[in-house]
């Protein structure tokens, strides 16, 4: 089953499977209260995913985060 939403993820994105875990293991181990953490998390999951992210957003996004914590819906960031 893994196999097959990474296969879609890949098709979609172009972004494979080792580029996830890795993205997912410095989110797990990050300090999202760390603002230059969380900076720096942000711009390198919009350089793989090949969206840029405006200075506005990378702030609302910041400050999001830091009130409320991560999302369990990325959606619910805005």
């Amino acid at each position: 089953m893994f196999k097959n939403v990474f296969d879609e993820i890949n098709k979609k994105s172009n972004v494979d499977k080792d580029t996830i875990f890795n993205i997912a293991d410095s989110i797990k181990n990050a300090n999202l209260s760390d603002e230059v953490v969380l900076r720096k998390l942000i711009k390198d999951i919009a350089k793989v995913a090949n969206k840029p992210v405006s200075k506005e957003l990378e702030d609302k996004i910041v400050k999001k985060v830091k009130k409320d914590g991560v999302p369990k819906n990325m959606k619910d960031l805005f």
